[in-house]
């Protein structure tokens, strides 16, 4: 399982900037596999980590996720296929509908069936970058001239698309058409026993890429994780509750959580956090004890793990932060010899 580490908040200025350099290096220096990004408007996540390669740090970079409301398909593909060059690695870029009064500012009227509008705009997207037609698109994408295509240089490294998956219906639309189904705060369980099973039947349905055929392969799972060491003046819940308390209120979010036995009202985000460190969601321990929670997720099929260092760098800064990763990057590093 590839271990990998997240930048947990919207990039506003040049500070975050110059943390985001400090958690590349992290990556640059091989402790761990991958840097991820949100999505971030006032630095723009695209335009962050295309700046970040111009920086020197051609690192593997992914979005989890970029909201599919804000640009058509075709700027989505090219936005994606520039990372991919500018960094030299197969980027993952992963799209999510959005809250839905977000969705109808921009577009009008929210989606009717959201898992079904990504599904349309990853494999509108996909087209693209195989150099395909995208075809006449579906109506929650916009309008575009059949045939349209993407101008490709010099064969730039591929990029994995990917799908934001709480619950199983988007899970199902993402095996039909995702490379990967990124999940956030999802436990291992309910990753094993819900999501898996609604990946593994979406990518066995006729609906999967048919131009061209692609193995009914159900896509690889990547899992955003919650995680802080445990120190001394450090309390788990208040962690939680900083680093998860935007999620906690969210009803989408919430839903999830109940479907995997968490006991959980949006009402009431200090019993949501008490609930996210009882239940091993949100986890706090030593380096020994965080990376024995971990390897749960990869028993239950997840590929790769997004260390989310949200809440020590919400209530402590940005230093305990990167101290905290650095600590348990190299303990996972031992650990796995």
């Amino acid at each position: 399982m590839r271990i990998s580490v997240l930048f947990p908040h919207a990039l506003r200025d040049r500070a975050d900037l110059t943390a985001l350099t400090a958690l590349a290096s992290l990556v640059g220096t091989g402790a761990a596999d991958r840097l991820w990004l949100g999505q971030s408007l006032a630095v723009e996540s695209h335009q962050a980590l295309a700046w970040l390669a111009g920086t020197g740090q051609r690192i593997p970079v992914g979005l989890s996720v970029t909201l599919t409301a804000l640009r058509h398909p075709f700027e989505a593909a090219a936005q994606a296929q520039s990372l991919a060059v500018l960094t030299g690695h197969r980027p993952v870029i992963g799209y999510g509908a959005g809250e839905p009064s977000l969705v109808g500012g921009l577009l009008g009227a929210p989606y009717a069936r959201p898992a079904e509008a990504v599904a349309d705009y990853v494999g509108a997207v996909r087209a693209l970058l195989d150099d395909r037609s995208a075809g006449p698109p579906a109506p929650a994408l916009g309008s575009a001239a059949p045939g349209l295509r993407l101008p490709h240089g010099e064969h730039p490294p591929a990029v994995e698309l990917g799908a934001g998956v709480l619950r199983p219906a988007m899970a199902r639309a993402a095996g039909r058409v995702a490379d990967v189904a990124i999940t956030w705060m999802t436990p291992p369980r309910y990753v094993a026993e819900v999501l898996v099973p609604a990946l593994t039947e979406g990518a066995a349905t006729t609906g999967r890429m048919a131009a061209p055929p692609r193995p009914a392969t159900p896509p690889r799972v990547v899992t955003v994780v919650h995680a802080a060491v445990a120190r001394p003046g450090r309390h788990p819940m208040v962690l939680a509750q900083h680093g998860a308390g935007r999620h906690l209120g969210a009803p989408h979010y919430a839903d999830m959580l109940r479907r995997a036995g968490l006991h959980l009202d949006t009402r009431d985000p200090v019993a949501g956090a008490r609930e996210l460190v009882e239940s091993g969601v949100f986890l706090y321990g030593t380096p020994d004890q965080l990376a024995t929670e971990l390897a749960a997720y990869g028993t239950a099929g997840v590929d790769e793990v997004v260390l989310n260092p949200a809440g020590v760098v919400l209530a402590h800064g940005w230093d305990a932060a990167l101290a905290d990763l650095t600590e348990l990057l190299t303990h996972l590093a031992a650990r796995a010899g």
